[in-house]
């Protein structure tokens, strides 16, 4: 069956970095969009960062632009998320996920929307990231 299964996270200080992993099973990620959400506590989950399969398409919400890149080994059928100059509002259990496309290439606007409305089947266990010194 489709399994996501995420590593890495934990505890850093401010300024610090952390990549996570998502390791894919039951389904080969070539034709997915994949993704990276946070939910903070009293929040709702957010779209962090988005790829398509074939990575010509590419989403980062706003506040991780320029911090955090997401990538993908198909080879591997894995997926990362690395996070650079984490700050304390990075605070989150961090979850990947995976939907199946026509294509692998779906284009800017369909890898955005599907990443801001979160519209994935598959989701990862979720993992704790926490910033603070």
């Amino acid at each position: 069956q489709v399994q996501l299964v995420q590593s890495g996270g934990g505890l850093v200080q401010p300024g610090g970095s952390l990549r996570l992993s998502c390791a894919a099973s039951g389904f080969t990620l070539d034709y997915y969009v994949i993704g990276w959400f946070r939910q903070a506590p009293g929040k709702e989950r957010e779209g962090v960062s988005c790829i398509s399969g074939g990575g010509g398409s590419t989403y980062y919400t706003e506040s991780v632009k320029g911090r955090f890149t997401i990538s993908r080994d198909n080879a591997k059928n894995t997926m990362y998320l690395q996070m650079n100059s984490l700050k304390p509002e990075d605070t989150a259990v961090y979850y990947c996920a995976a939907e199946p496309t026509a294509a692998a290439e779906v284009g800017d606007i369909i890898v955005q929307a599907m990443c801001v409305f979160r519209d994935f089947g598959s989701w990862g266990q979720g993992t704790q990231v926490t910033v603070s010194s």
